[in-house]
C-alpha cells in the first residue's frame, strides 16, 4: 500500500502521533532539551518501511562531535542511514557524525537521513538527546559560554543525501542479472560482470544446488547449460582469490528467448472535438526505483491521437508508468490535459540523481498532473488547451517524482521558460515546445538532469542538480546571451552526452554544437540542425571521442564525422539536401573502427570517409546480438547481421511491434540484465505486454556490464528523447578491440 497524500504533524514533547499506511507523513516531533532541538520528519513510507530526515539545531556551547539518541516505541528497525553513523540495541537508536559536520557552532545544525522498517505502526520518537543532555526545544539558562555567530544561517537547507564516498562517477549498485535464455535444446545463463570487479574474479553456476562448470569461469560471464531443462532454475556466485561468495537471486527464465512483462493499458477516451482515441505503450528506460539491484521499466502511454508540434489538434493524456520485470505495476502518473502527446513533448529521465540507491523520475509537467499517490500539481480544473489543441499559455514545471512510489519528490517552474511563443519562429507552436532531456556527470562525480527546449532557433538548456529532496538550477545556457549565438539552430531532434574532452566530467552534445560541463559554450561547427547524432570511440586509431552526424541543410554537408572534442571535420559528404537517418558503428570486421552510413549517401564508409562496400539495409538502431563484438542492425521488430554480399537476420520478433511510425525504434534497447550483449524491448501488437528479448547465443567476450560506463549509461537515460538514437559507450567495442578499460566508478 502505497501514499497517497501528505500531512503534517507537529509533536510536542508529551504528545505521542502514529503515521499510517496509506498516508506519507511528514512528521516532525520538536522535543525539549537543554541546548537543543531535534526536527524529525518522515519524508516518505510505503508498507514495511519509511524514510526520514533529522535536523539538529544546538542551542548552546558549540560541538566539535556529537550523538543524538532516541528509542522507538514500535520495533521501528532502522536499515540504512546517511550523513550519520547509525546504530541500534533494541530500541535505543544512536546517530554519530561523520567527519564533515561532526562541528555544530552555536544555533547551527547538523542534518542526517536514514531508512527503516516498522510493522503494525510508526509513531515518531517523543524524546532525543543530544551527548546525553535531552533536548528541550530551548537554550540553556544561563547562555551559552561561546557567542553566537553573528552571520545569517545559511538560507537553503542542509543536505540530507549522502555525499560521495569514492572518486569516479557515481554510478547503480546492481546485482548480477542472472538471465536463463532458451537456447536449442539447453540454456545459455548469463550475467554482469560489475564495473568495480577486476579481472581476477571468476564464478561458479549453478542448476539447483549442482554446479555445472567443473572449474570456475574466468572468461565471459555466460555459460550453454547444453541438454538442460527448459525452465531450470540457476545461481551463480562470484570466485574472489578462490573463496566463493554468496549466491546471486534467482535467474530469470526466457523460456521462449523472451520474457513478457505484462502491462495494464489506460482506458481510452475522447477529446473536446468528439475524437476518440486509445492507446498504445511508447518509449521506456529502466531504472533501480526500490534500491534492490534489478531494474525497473519506466514507460510512457501515448494516445492514437498524439501529435506532431507542427499538427494541430486535440490529444488525449500522456501516462507514465513503473513496471517490475514480474509485471508488477507500481504506480502510474497522469500528466493531463496541460502536456500535449507526440514525440516532441514528453523527456522523462530515470537516474538516481541524489545518491540514496533508488532511481528517480522526472519530466516536465503542468496544472492538473496527478502523481503516482494522487497529489495534484496546481490546479486540478485549469485548461490551457487553444482550439487548435497546443497549450501555449499557463504555468509550466518541472518535477522529480520518487521512483518507488510516483510520489512528488520536489516541483519547480520549468526553465527554459516559454515567453513570447513567436520569438521562438513561429506563433502557432511548432518551434517553442521542442523539448530535449538528458543526464550528465558535469562536477565528475554526480548526475544532473538537463532540460532544454528548442533547436530550429533559439536553443536553451538548463541544468538541475537533485541533492537534498529538492531541485535547483546549476546553470542555464541560451543561444541569446551574448556569445552564445553560435548555437542557434544547431540542435537535434536529440542529444548526446559524452566526456568529449576527457577532464573527468561531461558535456552536452547537442546536435552540431557542444555545450561544456559548466555550461559555457564549447564549439559549434554551424552545420545545422539534423535527425541523427552518434559519439563514441567510433575511430580507435585516433585520441579521444568522434560524432557522426546527419543534417537537413542543403547549403551543408549532408553528413560529417569530427573531432568531438574541438569540433573538426574530419571527413564530410556533399550536400544533398534533407538527409534523414544516419549510423555509425562496427558493423563489419573488414574495416578497422566504426563504419558510417546514411538515407542519402550512396555505400559505407569507413573512419576516413572512404567508401568500403554496399551500405546495410537499415539506417536506423544497434545491437550487440551475436557472440563476437561487432554490432549488429536493429530496425523495426527485427535484428540483421551485416554482410558485404546481403545481412543475415538473426531474430524476427513474435507479435511485437515497433514505436514512434516511421521511426520503427523499439520502447528500449540496451544491457538491461545479463552479461554485456543487449536485450531489445518491443510492445506487444496489443500493447498488452512489453516483450524484452535476450540473445541466445554465446559469447568468448568479456566486458563489465555496459551500464556501469557512464556515457553508456546516461544514454541508455536519454534514449527515449524526441528521435530516439542507440546508446554508445565511452570506449570502442569491436573487431579488434583492446581490452576494455576500468570504469572509474563508486556504487551507490
Amino acid at each position: 500500500m502505497h501514499p497517497s497524500r501528505q500531512r503534517l504533524i507537529v509533536l510536542a514533547a508529551s504528545t505521542a502521533a502514529a503515521v499510517v499506511a496509506g498516508t506519507v507523513g511528514a512528521v516532525v516531533a520538536s522535543a525539549a532539551a537543554a541546548g537543543c532541538r531535534v526536527d524529525y520528519q518522515v519524508t516518505n513510507q510505503w508498507q514495511g518501511g519509511f524514510g526520514a530526515n533529522v535536523t539538529v539545531t544546538n542551542l548552546g556551547d558549540s560541538l566539535n562531535g556529537w550523538a543524538l539518541t532516541w528509542s522507538y516505541a514500535a520495533g521501528q528497525q532502522v536499515t540504512q542511514a546517511w550523513s550519520a553513523a547509525v546504530t541500534q540495541s533494541g530500541a535505543q537508536v544512536t546517530a554519530r557524525n561523520v567527519d564533515y559536520n561532526a562541528a555544530i557552532a552555536t544555533n547551527g545544525t547538523a542534518a542526517f537521513g536514514f531508512n527503516a522498517s516498522w510493522t503494525g505502526s510508526n509513531p515518531a520518537p517523543t524524546s532525543f538527546a543530544l551527548n546525553g543532555v535531552t533536548c528541550t526545544g530551548a537554550p540553556p539558562t544561563d547562555g551559552p559560554t561561546t557567542p553566537p555567530p553573528t552571520t545569517p544561517p545559511p538560507t537553503t537547507p542542509p543536505p540530507t543525501t549522502p555525499p560521495p564516498t569514492g572518486s569516479g562517477m557515481q554510478m547503480e549498485n546492481l546485482d548480477r542479472g542472472l538471465v536463463s535464455v532458451r537456447s536449442g535444446s539447453g540454456n545459455l545463463v548469463s550475467w554482469r560482470l560489475l564495473g568495480t570487479e577486476t579481472s581476477g574474479v571468476a564464478f561458479n553456476l549453478y542448476r539447483g544446488s549442482t554446479r555445472v562448470n567443473s572449474s570456475p569461469i574466468a572468461g565471459a560471464t555466460n555459460y550453454l547449460d547444453s541438454g538442460a531443462a527448459a525452465g531450470s532454475a540457476y545461481t551463480v556466485r562470484a570466485v574472489v582469490d578462490g573463496a566463493e561468495q554468496a549466491a546471486s537471486a534467482p535467474a530469470l527464465q526466457f523460456g521462449n528467448g523472451y520474457l513478457d512483462v505484462p502491462l495494464q493499458v489506460p482506458a481510452g477516451g475522447s477529446t473536446p472535438s468528439g475524437e476518440s482515441y486509445t492507446y498504445s505503450a511508447n518509449d521506456a528506460s529502466v531504472g533501480d526505483l526500490n534500491g534492490d539491484g534489478s531494474y525497473e521499466i519506466v514507460l510512457k502511454w501515448d494516445p492514437s491521437n498524439a501529435k506532431d508540434n507542427s499538427q494541430s489538434g486535440y490529444t488525449g493524456n500522456v501516462y507514465v508508468d513503473a513496471y517490475t520485470l514480474t509485471g508488477t505495476r507500481l504506480w502510474r502518473i497522469d500528466l493531463g490535459r496541460n502536456i500535449r502527446a507526440g514525440a516532441h513533448y514528453t523527456q522523462f529521465q530515470v537516474y538516481d540523481y541524489d545518491g540514496d540507491g533508488r532511481a528517480e523520475v522526472a519530466m516536465k509537467t503542468a496544472d492538473g498532473t496527478r502523481s503516482g499517490t494522487g497529489q495534484v500539481i496546481g490546479s486540478s480544473s485549469a485548461d490551457y488547451r487553444n482550439s487548435s489543441g497546443y497549450v501555449l499559455s499557463g504555468p509550466e514545471y518541472l518535477t522529480m517524482f520518487n521512483g518507488q512510489t510516483g510520489a512528488i519528490a520536489s516541483t519547480v517552474t520549468y526553465d527554459p521558460p516559454r515567453g513570447t511563443v513567436s520569438s521562438w519562429g513561429d506563433s502557432y507552436g511548432n518551434r517553442v515546445d521542442r523539448f530535449l532531456a538528458g543526464t550528465a556527470y558535469l562536477d565528475g562525480q554526480r548526475p544532473s538532469l538537463i532540460m532544454a527546449r528548442g533547436y530550429y532557433t533559439r536553443a536553451v538548456i538548463a541544468a538541475w542538480d537533485f541533492r537534498d529532496g529538492t531541485l535547483r538550477k546549476r546553470w542555464m545556457f541560451d543561444s541569446n546571451a551574448s556569445g552564445n549565438g553560435a548555437v542557434a539552430g544547431q540542435g537535434n531532434h536529440q542529444l548526446s552526452v559524452a566526456d568529449v574532452d576527457a577532464d573527468g566530467r561531461q558535456e552536452i552534445v547537442y546536435g552540431a554544437a557542444t555545450i561544456d560541463d559548466n555550461g559555457r559554450l564549447l564549439y559549434s561547427t554551424g552545420n545545422g540542425h539534423g535527425d541523427a547524432l552518434h559519439v563514441g570511440d567510433l575511430d580507435p586509431g585516433r585520441a579521444g571521442l568522434e560524432v557522426f552526424k546527419v543534417d537537413e541543410d542543403a547549403s551543408k554537408p549532408s553528413s560529417w564525422f569530427a573531432d568531438a572534442r574541438t569540433g573538426q571535420i574530419l571527413w564530410s559528404t556533399a550536400a544533398s539536401g534533407d538527409n534523414g537517418r544516419g549510423v555509425s558503428a562496427d558493423i563489419w570486421s573488414g574495416s578497422p573502427g566504426a563504419e558510417s552510413w546514411s538515407s542519402a549517401v550512396a555505400g559505407l564508409a569507413n573512419t576516413r570517409g572512404q567508401n568500403v562496400g554496399r551500405k546495410p539495409s537499415s539506417a536506423n538502431f544497434l545491437a550487440w546480438w551475436d557472440g563476437d563484438p561487432v554490432r549488429e542492425l536493429l530496425d523495426a521488430t527485427r535484428i540483421d547481421k551485416y554482410g558485404t554480399g546481403g545481412d543475415t537476420r538473426l531474430l524476427d520478433g513474435s507479435q511485437v511491434a515497433s514505436n514512434n511510425g516511421t521511426k520503427s525504434t523499439p520502447a528500449l534497447s540496451g544491457d538491461i540484465v545479463g552479461d554485456w550483449r543487449e536485450e531489445v524491448i518491443w510492445r506487444t501488437t496489443d500493447s498488452r505486454a512489453l516483450r524484452v528479448y535476450s540473445t541466445p547465443t554465446p559469447t568468448s567476450t568479456r566486458i563489465h556490464t555496459l551500464m556501469h560506463d557512464p556515457q553508456y549509461r546516461v544514454a541508455v537515460a536519454w534514449q527515449n528523447t524526441a528521435y530516439n538514437q542507440p546508446p554508445h559507450p565511452g570506449f570502442f567495442i569491436g573487431a579488434g578491440m583492446a581490452n576494455p578499460p576500468t570504469p572509474n566508478i563508486y556504487l551507490r
